[in-house]
């Protein structure tokens, strides 16, 4: 296997030589039918906006070749161990299979039915949970669900909380209302504390090491508006089995995740399956996991014009190294993936946001842009301005559906809110692509502004866990292409050492304790 950074790719100069496409001029009905590829749940992809010919494509799939995109993929399914830095292998597709396929998971078959095992633990305690076999202390049933997280165990599974919590009732599923307490600022969770009757609620703390300093500082402000006899009536931990609460007797239960799940991708563990399964049912996060797992299989297909996730990838880097965009907007029409940006932002960045390769010598291209979004139409009345004349390129990713999660709607001047709300999606693209010509400057839009669009009939279960495991295997994707360890995240943890030496005392660091001093005063 070879491990070469993307300069050497012979692809890579064919790819800097190609001329960018003219969008306001290629744009048309015959190409967005078919500049499109599927991306499971429903979904398809379509890059008809974006700035790529057939020569393009070809080079793209020269690329994607000679870096060994999908072979690299099944050796990450084979259990090979793909994390160097950390020398762990990868395993948050395994979460997703059905059975294990010899040809793919043969080294990793203890841990899938580890994760089988936590799996149907969870299914069982989620049903108790909701049919009120297991209660509070008072003999109440449970009505709230609170993860304490941060980081992976926060962003994910509240953006697919948020996202599904719609649906569940619309479809008459009945839910436990889901709060989230990531943030160490007291002031988050006295706010979510104020919203919710601590007696009914069921805490779930998620935490892989059992010493995360955040998470346990919230866990213990949490209990304290608890009576000390009733605590461990109400809280599951979610870590690893050697942390210091897999065993604990201050916990009503443990479920157990692994070094081979990566904090954001661990959205399908039992990180994102307990608080999941208890407020919305298993049966939804089964179904997120049957999403995922064909968007999963979709993205071994080697031809690059059939994989979603590996054109979506090759695109992303073009506009990248190629066109020097340095920022990436993700602007789903539907406010139930309100939160879905924030997700993308900590699975891209953190992932892609490296300036060494995989073996740690340094890369001389640009690597992961600025991640940032916000649900259509709020944003065209915040930042779309910039990007639509703005002095730099931003690319954009669009996600929507043709139809609502709830049903309830109105008609207003002919048209219901869902159909004015597509109406905005499909207009931003085509003035983003097409601009307009005018005698007044300020009202002159060049067009050839980028964008692709996610869609699909309705944001269900399964759609978002395709949506979600597209985004996953899109930043393995990039990884291999930019020959990064995508796994890790270094940048972390250095911030939080410095936190515990400032905690400590400074231990003699000048600049630290003179900051301390400072916010003193």
């Amino acid at each position: 296997m070879r491990y070469e950074n993307l300069d050497k790719a012979p692809a890579f100069s064919s790819l800097c030589s190609a001329e960018p496409t003219d969008v306001k001029t290629a744009l048309n009905a015959e190409r967005i039918r078919t500049y499109t590829a599927q991306a499971g749940g429903g979904l398809s992809f379509n890059y008809a906006a974006m700035p790529v010919s057939a020569q393009t494509l070809g080079i793209f799939q020269q690329l994607c070749d000679q870096q060994q995109l999908i072979d690299k993929y099944r050796l990450i399914l084979g259990g090979e161990v793909m994390n160097t830095g950390e020398k762990r292998k990868v395993l948050h597709h395994l979460l997703r299979m059905e059975k294990p396929a010899p040809e793919l998971t043969k080294a990793s078959e203890p841990e899938w039915a580890f994760y089988k095992e936590q799996l149907e633990r969870v299914r069982v305690f989620a049903s108790k949970i909701r049919s009120g076999e297991i209660t509070g202390p008072t003999g109440r049933p449970f009505d709230t669900v609170c993860q304490i997280g941060i980081g992976g165990s926060d962003l994910g599974p509240r953006a697919l909380y948020l996202a599904l919590e719609g649906w569940c009732r619309a479809q008459g599923i009945p839910t436990l209302k889901g709060v989230f307490i990531s943030n160490v600022d007291p002031d988050d969770a006295a706010k979510v504390l104020g919203s919710i009757n601590p007696e009914t609620t069921l805490f779930v703390l998620v935490s892989k090491s059992g010493t995360t300093l955040e998470t346990l500082t919230n866990r213990d402000l949490v209990m304290s508006s608890l009576s000390p006899e009733n605590r461990r009536r109400q809280l599951v931990a979610v870590t690893s089995q050697t942390s210091p609460l897999a065993h604990s007797e201050g916990v009503l239960d443990a479920f157990f995740i692994d070094d081979f799940i990566g904090g954001r991708f661990s959205a399908t563990s039992a990180v994102g399956a307990v608080v999941l399964s208890c407020a919305l049912s298993f049966d939804v996060f089964k179904a997120v996991l049957d999403g995922a797992r064909e968007a999963d299989r979709l993205a071994l297909e080697p031809s690059v014009l059939k994989n979603a996730a590996m054109l979506h990838a090759c695109i992303n880097l073009y506009l990248r190294d190629v066109l020097n965009c340095p920022s990436r907007a993700v602007l789903p029409y539907s406010q139930a993936l309100e939160r879905f940006p924030a997700h993308l932002q900590q699975l891209l960045m953190e992932s892609n946001g490296k300036s060494v390769s995989r073996d740690g010598q340094p890369v001389s291209y640009p690597t992961e842009p600025v991640i940032f979004g916000e649900p259509g139409t709020n944003g065209q009345h915040s930042f779309y301005q910039l990007l639509h004349q703005g002095t730099d390129i931003v690319p954009m990713d669009f996600i929507g559906f043709a139809r609502s999660q709830r049903r309830i709607d109105v008609t207003i001047e002919g048209s219901t809110s869902q159909e004015k709300l597509v109406a905005n999606l499909i207009a931003q693209i085509a003035a983003f692509a097409l601009g307009k010509d005018d005698a007044d400057p300020n009202r002159r839009f060049g067009g050839n502004r980028y964008s692709c669009l996610i869609h699909g009939k309705e944001l269900s279960p399964q759609a978002l866990g395709a949506l979600l495991a597209h985004y996953e295997n899109v930043t393995m994707f990039e990884g291999f292409l930019w020959n990064l360890n995508s796994f890790d995240q270094e940048g972390v943890q250095l911030g939080k050492k410095l936190a515990k030496k400032v905690l400590s005392g400074c231990e003699g660091d000048e600049v630290l304790l003179e900051y301390c001093r400072q916010m003193e005063n």
